[in-house]
């Protein structure tokens, strides 16, 4: 579904954004969490933990784009993430426009 301008009831609603939290020594580097994260904000960093392995870390830039839905926290089978609440935003044209924007990207990446 495409919007083609700010919902009328935006006001009532606001978009949380979320702070991440990694235990960076239980991590065992599979990837889930950057996989399965529906805004792409993880990537995997290049240190190494006490394990040897690579944490994920947040992506430079996206910081912001962490909506605190938790899924990172659920799919970890290390309990090495989870996210808190850092504030919520009012709805913007931004978000509007960011949202279209994925939903294109989605709809080539699905038709490629």
């Amino acid at each position: 579904m495409r919007f083609w301008r700010l919902p009328l009831d935006a006001k009532k609603y606001s978009i949380p954004v979320g702070e991440l939290h990694i235990i960076d020594d239980r991590c065992k580097g599979c990837g889930y969490c950057i996989e399965f994260c529906p805004n792409g904000v993880l990537v995997l960093s290049k240190k190494f933990n006490v394990k040897g392995y690579h944490p994920p870390e947040p992506l430079p830039g996206k910081e912001m784009e962490c909506v605190n839905c938790n899924l990172c926290q659920v799919i970890c089978p290390e309990f090495a993430i989870y996210s808190t609440l850092k504030f919520s935003k009012e709805l913007s044209e931004e978000d509007i426009e960011r949202y279209n924007e994925l939903v294109r990207q989605r709809r080539k990446d699905f038709h490629e």
